[in-house]
């Protein structure tokens, strides 16, 4: 049984990486694309076994709390299959059937542990945690359980990688917008401390770490959480990603997201907010009716690599969009929110690091359905004008 990462195709072509670590100014100033220290978290482990991470808004805080559920280990049966025909991976997760579904509020497995209630955060308190996801699309253990099969045209392996969750606040009433920005520079820290970390397994292709909010979304659980997933293998969409980045800069081109965000502010009419580190847009080829593309004006692939003042500004612009969904319609938006960072290996040179945000309300009392053209051809219809999605998200800052 292998446990070699299960990979896509490679791409066509590949430059060598010429970034040198280790350098530290002699004042102890950030370097030009040195990233700022950051905060590591308190771990400790839950009765299952599974990992759980304290991130704290300051420094100094104590965490003794002891998981008293008495929980079994899962059996992680996930499994990534390769479709021949389209070049994608799906995972197939049966396990996932047992996962909480809309639990009331006082059976909410994120909310803090008090008195009777246990949950999978045992303190009275926090302010933001992670841990692993007790049922994972994506677990190391699945190389235990199955096999790997190589038999033309039918490929799959375990479904290897890592599931986490990240719990944004433990007041299970808010939402991501009513988060302090000082709030939102924690859970930037935790996605970025993650990514590194994630990154670093000989397992792992990709990390995403997004967010869900809303049912109509398909949220399971209320309180306000996002999710990591470290996939291995590069997925279809961030792999042609990729390719686009690889060619444009073997043909000279430069980095393509680069040009395309100084085309956008030359252009104007689809930006949305702007400020020194960062621009956030409507694409110009958006998809969904009211869609943001939040990107760093300097060039870089993954989060860890921002600096201090970069992570800073970044909780107000990430605050700053949700708060403009939220006040098209004068309701809570349903949206998810993700991000695109370099891939490990080949598919990362040139890549520059991006957040898509969207909703699927298209206007008031309206969703936006994914139906045939979309789900079925793969074409996506977008009944809002990019340039208008971007007027209205401007009017309603």
């Amino acid at each position: 049984m292998s446990e070699e990462p299960i990979a896509t195709e490679e791409p066509e072509t590949a430059a060598e990486s010429d970034s040198i670590e280790g350098l530290a100014a002699a004042d102890g100033s950030e370097l030009p694309g040195e990233p700022s220290p950051r905060r590591e978290p308190v771990r400790t482990l839950l009765s299952d076994g599974r990992e759980l991470l304290y991130f704290d808004d300051e420094p100094g805080q104590a965490h003794t709390g002891v998981d008293q559920r008495g929980l079994e280990p899962s059996v992680i049966t996930s499994q990534a299959r390769w479709d021949v025909l389209t070049r994608e991976w799906t995972v197939i997760a049966g396990h996932r059937q047992q996962r909480t579904f809309r639990p009331s509020t006082s059976d909410c497995p994120l909310c803090p542990t008090r008195g009777e209630m246990l949950t999978e955060v045992p303190e009275d308190h926090y302010d933001v945690v992670v841990f692993e996801n007790r049922f994972p699309s994506l677990a190391a253990s699945a190389a235990a359980n199955v096999p790997t099969v190589d038999e033309s045209p039918f490929r799959s392996g375990p479904g290897v990688g890592r599931c986490e969750v990240v719990v944004f606040t433990d007041d299970h009433t808010a939402s991501f917008a009513s988060l302090t920005p000082r709030r939102v520079e924690t859970v930037i820290d935790a996605w970025t401390n993650r990514t590194e970390e994630l990154l670093g397994r000989p397992d792992v292709r990709f990390v995403y770490c997004f967010e869900n909010r809303g049912d109509e979304i398909g949220v399971t659980l209320a309180h306000p959480h996002g999710q990591i997933y470290a996939y291995p293998f590069v997925p279809t969409r961030i792999a042609r990603t990729g390719r686009s980045f690889l060619q444009a800069s073997a043909g000279g081109q430069g980095c393509l997201q680069c040009s395309l965000l100084e085309a956008e502010l030359a252009a104007a009419e689809r930006i949305v907010s702007a400020t020194e580190h960062w621009v956030a847009y409507v694409p110009f080829a958006a998809r969904w009716p009211y869609e943001v593309r939040i990107v760093p004006r300097r060039h870089l692939g993954t989060l860890p690599e921002l600096r201090g003042a970069e992570r800073r500004e970044l909780a107000h612009v990430y605050l700053d969009v949700l708060t403009r969904f939220d006040r098209l319609w004068d309701a809570p938006a349903p949206y998810i929110a993700g991000w695109d960072q370099a891939p490990n290996g080949d598919w990362g040179q040139g890549w520059h690091l991006a957040c898509d945000i969207f909703t699927i309300q298209r206007a008031a009392g309206k969703l936006k359905h994914l139906a045939g053209s979309e789900s079925g051809a793969g074409v996506w219809i977008n009944d809002v004008s990019p340039e208008r999605a971007a007027a209205r998200l401007r009017g309603s800052g």
